[in-house]
């Protein structure tokens, strides 16, 4: 049996009524009952990107991301010299653990050495 489809521009006005509902505290079950659609349809058109909902949410997730967005706005020669930067400060921080993992590594060895030696009986 073949679902019924939806015009782009009638899933934006049914999720943003169904927001409302939402927001009057109604149940996902109740909002799809309203909508005339199933919960899973309800929750696949919420996850669509393409949605005047979803892009609401893109715009707020922008402003949260703002690294990416503010790079993206530079040029590319500054930040693939940011990126380099940040790379070898990464790489000397790796080192850095690297080198105090091996010497903790060796005094446990040493110590362990200490006490699984057995003293000398003087014969």
């Amino acid at each position: 049996m073949v679902g019924k489809r939806h015009a782009s521009e009638e899933i934006a006005a049914k999720l943003a009524h169904a927001d409302e509902l939402a927001a009057k505290g109604k149940t996902q079950r109740e909002i799809s009952k309203a909508l005339g659609v199933s919960i899973m349809t309800y929750h696949r058109w919420k996850k669509t990107p393409n949605t005047s909902a979803s892009s609401a949410q893109t715009t707020e997730r922008g402003k949260v991301e703002g690294r990416v967005q503010t790079s993206s706005a530079r040029g590319s020669d500054e930040t693939i010299r940011q990126l380099e930067l940040e790379n070898s400060r990464l790489r000397r921080l790796v080192t850095d653990m690297l080198l105090e993992k091996l010497k903790l590594e060796d005094e446990i060895r040493a110590r362990q050495d200490a006490r699984f030696r057995r003293p000398d009986s003087g014969k």
